[in-house]
């Protein structure tokens, strides 16, 4: 990391690792204490806490970095978002795609409740991922044999959660890169698939075990494809961190749950398909650099994120300026070295959230090409292996 970028990313480091630990804290007490009388109970309060925490990353997109993210939809899809159950399947097209879903779902006013499908090593992420189990995320290894049965009580538990929730599945199991798209059509070529040019084959598995067991009480699937225009640098973490803009287009589909097919093969072909659509669809965009089967909705930029940052500032430095006056810690050479250390680590743990959003770090499913069925059996998740 620069030192020019590291400038910017430390105090920002701190601000966010120090509200996290805060946030964890208060989670940890009501999980121990609330959720074992009113799971209920425990869910709402859950909900305003963990976004005193998302709402952070929203800030850094909305305020700091400057990113438009213009959403093309219906109105009717539009109404909905926020008003209901959804499952949500996306293209992983950026660096930043899950960070795009969380400032989509403040606009619809479900932050609080949006849920993923992720890769196990991210729980144990510092303050982002132990806040994700908190609000029950659902953590998977990427491996189906083992994946099957805790994807089935993980969905099975969001049967009574108590508000509209999304749960965010990225069903290409990885994220875009140009090495993985030619891997990819090498193997469509090879299996008579067909062919992708702006996506990856979808793996099927997960989206048809969750639709299975989400029908009866999941009403929509929000079909999403994120797309960068021309003028645009594509948003990374980096970027988002040093202030720099971008430009994201969200193209939103809503599709009834019931209107899905019945068997798991119909089901699976259904996603094979939408992908397909997602394909033409961004081929369209890229020629246009819009979405124009869509109308461009105004979703503002709400101020509350910046309240949300604000307020933790100065509750932050207050408290460290009283924690210095008596602690005397910057009077010595321990203290000194004990404040060195506090930087050093929060530096790392930036250093590693910017490594692991990166897509060219991430690592794609691993496939037999010797049994082209097994394309579809690796889970779907939100995160990637990380080399």
């Amino acid at each position: 990391m620069a030192i020019a970028a590291a400038a910017v990313v430390v105090p920002l480091g701190l601000l966010f690792f120090a509200s996290g630990l805060v946030v964890n804290l208060i989670q940890a007490i009501f999980f121990v204490l609330v959720r074992p009388l009113s799971k209920n109970i425990y869910r709402r309060i859950n909900r305003v806490v963990a976004e005193l925490l998302w709402l952070e990353l929203v800030w850094l997109i909305d305020w700091w970095a400057g990113v438009k993210i213009k959403v093309f939809t219906d109105h009717e899809t539009f109404r909905s978002m926020g008003t209901e159950h959804a499952l949500v399947i996306c293209n992983h097209k950026s660096d930043i795609d899950w960070l795009v879903g969380w400032v989509s779902a403040q606009r619809a006013g479900c932050l609080g409740s949006s849920l993923a499908v992720m890769k196990k090593s991210s729980k144990f992420l510092p303050v982002i991922g132990w806040s994700m189990w908190f609000s029950e995320y659902l953590f998977l290894e990427r491996n189906w044999a083992k994946d099957e049965s805790t994807l089935k009580s993980g969905l099975q538990r969001l049967k009574d959660f108590p508000l509209p929730f999304w749960l965010a599945l990225f069903v290409e199991g990885t994220r875009f890169t140009q090495a993985k798209l030619l891997a990819a059509q090498e193997y469509a070529i090879t299996t008579g698939l067909h062919v992708p040019r702006n996506v990856l084959i979808p793996r099927t598995k997960g989206f048809v075990s969750s639709v299975s067991h989400m029908r009866s009480f999941v009403p929509a699937i929000y079909d999403v494809t994120v797309a960068i225009p021309k003028s645009s640098p594509p948003p990374t973490m980096l970027r988002l961190f040093k202030g720099q803009p971008s430009v994201v287009h969200v193209h939103i589909k809503r599709h009834f749950m019931k209107e899905l097919p019945e068997t798991d093969e119909a089901v699976a072909q259904w996603c094979r398909d939408i992908f397909v659509a997602k394909d033409a669809l961004l081929d369209k965009h890229s020629a246009e650099d819009t979405f124009s089967d869509r109308e461009l909705q105004e979703t503002g930029r709400p101020v509350k994120s910046l309240l949300v940052v604000i307020s933790w500032a100065c509750l932050l430095i207050l408290g460290f300026l009283k924690f210095l006056h008596w602690s005397s810690l910057l009077s010595s050479w321990k203290g000194l070295a004990i404040s060195a250390s506090g930087l050093t680590v929060v530096t790392i743990l930036m250093h590693i959230l910017i490594l692991f959003s990166q897509s060219e770090r991430s690592t794609p499913a691993k496939v037999a090409p010797a049994k082209p069925r097994n394309w579809g059996e690796q889970v779907d998740t939100v995160g990637d292996k990380q080399h």
